[in-house]
């Protein structure tokens, strides 16, 4: 490689936001491959420039690859950048770890925690990679499909190496993308996993027609919901006032390209789970994630009634109607019974 050449990037996972991030930096240069396990998927991104199941009608950039191969995606890769749904987190950690290149570093742009555990991503990654490799994790307030279009985003990137924090923004950097740089890693990973489970409530709202006063309130009250177990958690409070929480938590819960959002909607015009999952026909994060919010907010002695809500209906123990019922019959109290920051 020559000095002024740019590292090569290989970004594991070709669903829509895998694929979008791959396209994002083939623009900038960088010597991409994109990894994903459907042929038909990789094929037609090889052949066609094109990913038509997940981001069909646009135009991917020439120079980005795709294949089926993990080992020929991460040959001589000095950046890995996963990008799975977190149910398929650490199998991908597992495998990609014996073909990792000394040199290259892991970020992920997935968001939850692992299933069953409630583990923080950052904490799986840390214990199947080991200490001595960078980490980071890519979060904020993005659809995959603006991306790809090239509309003007802004995310954010954590890590507590921040060598390799700086390294992954340079990549993502661009024109039409920003990218900001922290090292709050817990806070930036629970703000992506939990305005998922907050999405849900906004979008159920919406759907049975409460109105612009109903979500704003679910917003800022979540947006609370967030900050208080983020502090409980260890986390900084400026970290969830920021892209990783206020940002996401606002795009996701008004946005109708959110799947969580529009489980939500299906939920809250009467449809059942199974049908709306099925409509939307990608995974919908926000139906593990409730449990594992509930389990850290029971384990820290936090009350969250809007996660919590969420949860239930989720679980079909109540109705929409029923968890709003109970939010509305909650005692008055104030905003703020003692300070968030100390």
């Amino acid at each position: 490689m020559t000095a002024s050449a740019k590292p090569k990037v290989a970004v594991l996972g070709a669903g829509s936001w895998g694929t979008a991030l791959a396209a994002l930096i083939a623009r900038h240069d960088h010597p991409t491959v994109l990894w994903g396990r459907d042929a038909a998927t990789v094929a037609a991104i090889e052949g066609g420039g094109e990913n038509p199941r997940y981001l069909p009608g646009i135009v991917l950039p020439g120079a980005l690859r795709a294949t089926t191969s993990l080992h020929e995606a991460l040959a001589d890769a000095e950046l890995v950048l996963v990008v799975v749904p977190s149910h398929a987190f650490a199998e991908t950690l597992r495998a990609l770890a014996p073909l990792r290149p000394p040199q290259a570093g892991v970020a992920w742009a997935t968001k939850g925690f692992e299933p069953g555990s409630g583990r923080f991503l950052h904490e799986v990654a840390g214990e199947v990679l080991g200490d001595d490799v960078p980490l980071a994790v890519v979060t904020g307030p993005s659809f995959a499909k603006e991306v790809a279009e090239g509309l003007p985003t802004a995310l954010t990137v954590h890590s507590d190496d921040a060598e390799f924090c700086r390294q992954v923004a340079d990549a993502l950097h661009g024109p039409a993308f920003r990218a900001y740089t922290g090292n709050d890693m817990r806070g930036a990973e629970l703000g992506g996993a939990m305005k998922n489970v907050l999405a849900v409530a906004t979008g159920v709202a919406d759907g049975m027609g409460l109105g612009l006063n109903a979500s704003a309130g679910l917003i800022t009250r979540g947006l609370n919901e967030m900050l208080r177990l983020n502090i409980a958690l260890g986390g900084r409070p400026e970290t969830l006032m920021g892209l990783a929480g206020l940002g996401d938590l606002v795009l996701t819960c008004t946005g109708d390209l959110s799947r969580n959002r529009r489980l939500g909607l299906a939920l809250g015009r009467g449809a059942s789970i199974a049908d709306a999952v099925r409509e939307i026909g990608q995974v919908v994060e926000s139906l593990q994630t409730a449990d594992e919010v509930m389990r850290l907010a029971n384990a820290h002695g936090i009350e969250l009634p809007i996660a919590e809500g969420v949860r239930d209906v989720l679980h079909g123990t109540v109705t929409p109607a029923e968890g709003l019922a109970r939010l509305m019959a909650r005692e008055r109290k104030a905003e703020y019974p003692q300070s968030l920051f100390g």
